[in-house]
């Protein structure tokens, strides 16, 4: 499986930014995919997760709100739509799928909020 994020760049606080992750070499049509991110010294933070099969979502309580997470399984991309950002939102994101249960992520896109 081959994710690659995309999408970041420099916004400022109150902006929102729309990033995509181009997915493909999943075997099976039944998957978890998601997003994280990873600020510098801090440890990396679950944002979003949503399900191939029938695309229930779920949210880290500190992400409901301001992220939205979204699919388009024929385009074999998953988006999150980043909204009212704030300078704590600086960090590289991620998207991951889960297997097993490591979550194994790919390349991901920086996010810079300026104040």
């Amino acid at each position: 499986v081959q994710l690659q994020a995309s999408g970041g760049g420099l916004v400022q606080a109150g902006g929102s930014l729309r990033l995509s992750c181009a997915a493909s070499g999943f075997t099976s049509d039944d998957y978890i995919i998601g997003w994280f991110r990873q600020a510098p010294g801090k440890e990396r933070e679950g944002i979003s997760c949503i399900s191939s099969r029938d695309d229930l979502t779920d949210y880290a309580d500190s992400m409901k709100g301001r992220f939205t997470i979204s699919r388009d399984n024929a385009k074999n991309t998953l988006w999150l739509q980043m909204n009212s950002l704030k300078p704590e939102d600086t960090a590289v994101y991620y998207c991951a799928y889960l297997e097993g249960r490591n979550w194994i992520k790919g390349q991901g896109t920086l996010v810079t909020v300026s104040s």
